[in-house]
């Protein structure tokens, strides 16, 4: 999709030459500064009681008079934020999706300015409001006809703007990606497709590809990560990409994304009721991929490299047990306690492999722990880290992405309750802290390096009628190398 920044005064947007016109209302002021002719619809759509001026409200007009567009979109922002920017502009693209709408022009009134957070706010909106899930669907509506979006700024404004929609439509094309990938059922999306979605985004995108088979994986001694894909049918993938757009040699930021293609728990398995979603517990990986398709079209100066461990979790006869012993890449044996805790055995076994590449810093996706869903809802990820300059980092880049997290301890008497009387370690303590317990697990293999871990088990989808990945953390993750390239 095409986003673009027009430089027009206030007193012209009636006139501005398009299929719809999107005109984000501001709940706090009484006076929108409005040129006559639009002035006047919006007194009458608020004196007959169609619209008022309270946030989320939206009002769609066809072939209003005085207005050049053939369709007006009305839609009420609570304040000038980039949150309530997105939450106005879903409300008003929602009204317009099912139209024949090309080309729509968005114009804010009150605006002291669209910094990047606005920017990346709108475009998202838009392109969550396009996007539609259709790879095994046939019976799915057909795409909107919407292909271009401009925004009316001042003439000022037009080059920032323009720069930040060009940064937020390549974000929104990275979270498109991983939403793609994540909404597959597990018989599509398997660790072999994600493996060809790897290798497709490096062709077409210019980066570099590795991906390494069972006998390659045993060869390095990935105990941990064999030992959940024992259980399964379909052959593991280990998954290397790399954009090298910094200077030779320069230490690569690394992503390590879960790529558990479906998970049933294993032989501690899983309760029947939705079990179908944990064909979103790759949503790690998804993010890997989307987050390296934006930083490809983006081109930061910097050199990135995503590794994505990629099996299912299956109760096969030759599945691993509870109280299974392994040794992972590390050296450390783990006790397998349960088997439903595979995230963080493949994981291990990565974090280890990254070594090798003396990396400036690491941050491991997973949807790891229902816990975190406990302690953070959906709305925030869990952050996990004891580097307090990454933890600034990685916050500021949720804010200004939309895409927030929320710092969680990692103190060391947590440790404690991994303790085990026949390995180095459990891989799960008790119930109490289980997301926290679950970090410290990861921590014990990453000493070598800055890290942080993300824990989506609450952001990566949504359940219920609007069933479906949400493509978190690519923003996130986008905005954290774009300031690691600043």
């Amino acid at each position: 999709m095409d986003f673009r920044a027009l430089s027009s005064a206030a007193t012209l947007w009636a006139e501005t030459p398009c299929d719809a016109l999107v005109i984000i209302l501001n709940a706090n002021m009484a006076d929108q500064g409005l040129p006559p002719a639009l002035a006047g619809l919006l007194d009458d759509a608020i004196k007959a009681g169609d619209l008022a001026l309270k946030a989320g409200r939206v009002l769609y007009a066809h072939r209003p008079a005085g207005v050049r567009a053939p369709r007006l979109v009305w839609s009420v922002a609570a304040n000038d934020s980039a949150k309530s920017l997105r939450a106005a502009a879903q409300g008003a693209f929602q009204a317009l999706k099912s139209g024949g709408a090309r080309h729509v022009v968005v114009a804010r009134c009150g605006a002291k300015g669209l910094e990047s957070a606005h920017a990346q706010a709108l475009v998202g909106a838009v392109q969550d409001a396009a996007y539609v899930y259709r790879h095994t669907k046939p019976s799915a509506p057909p795409a909107p006809a919407l292909a271009r979006v401009s925004v009316l700024v001042d003439k000022a404004e037009l080059k920032g703007v323009q720069q930040a929609l060009i940064q937020a439509s390549a974000i929104a094309e990275g979270v498109a990606l991983a939403r793609e990938c994540a909404n597959r059922p597990g018989n599509h999306c398997t660790p072999t497709h994600l493996a060809q979605e790897a290798r497709k985004l490096a062709r077409e995108h210019g980066l570099k590809v590795e991906v390494l088979d069972r006998k390659a994986v045993e060869k390095l001694g990935m105990g941990a990560f064999l030992a959940v894909a024992q259980g399964s049918e379909q052959p593991l993938r280990f998954i290397v990409l790399r954009y090298e757009g910094g200077r030779k040699g320069e230490a690569p930021h690394v992503l390590v994304g879960k790529g558990i293609t479906f998970d049933t728990g294993g032989i501690s398995i899983k309760p029947a009721g939705e079990m179908d979603e944990m064909k979103f517990d790759m949503g790690g990986a998804a993010s890997v991929l989307g987050t390296l398709r934006a930083v490809a079209q983006l081109k930061p100066r910097l050199n990135v490299v995503g590794v994505i461990p990629a099996c299912e979790n299956m109760p096969d006869g030759r599945a691993v047990k509870p109280g299974d012993v392994v040794t992972s890449l590390s050296g450390q044996t783990i006790e397998i306690l349960n088997t439903d805790a595979e995230g963080r055995l493949i994981l291990c076994d990565a974090l280890t492999y990254v070594e090798r590449f003396k990396p400036a810093s690491v941050i491991d996706i997973a949807t790891l722990t229902g816990a975190c869903v406990i302690a953070l809802g959906h709305h925030h990820t869990g952050l996990f880290t004891a580097d307090d300059e990454m933890a600034q980092a990685l916050l500021a880049s949720g804010q200004e992405s939309l895409d927030p997290c929320w710092r969680m301890p990692l103190d060391d008497e947590y440790e404690e309750a991994l303790k085990s009387n026949f390995a180095d370690m459990g891989n799960v303590g008790g119930r109490a802290g289980g997301a926290i317990t679950a970090a410290m697990f990861l921590r014990k293999f990453t000493g070598k390096y800055r890290w942080a871990h993300l824990d989506i088990a609450g952001t990566a989808w949504k359940s219920g009628a609007a069933k479906g990945a949400t493509g978190r953390p690519v923003g996130l993750l986008t905005r954290y190398l774009l300031r690691q390239a600043d």
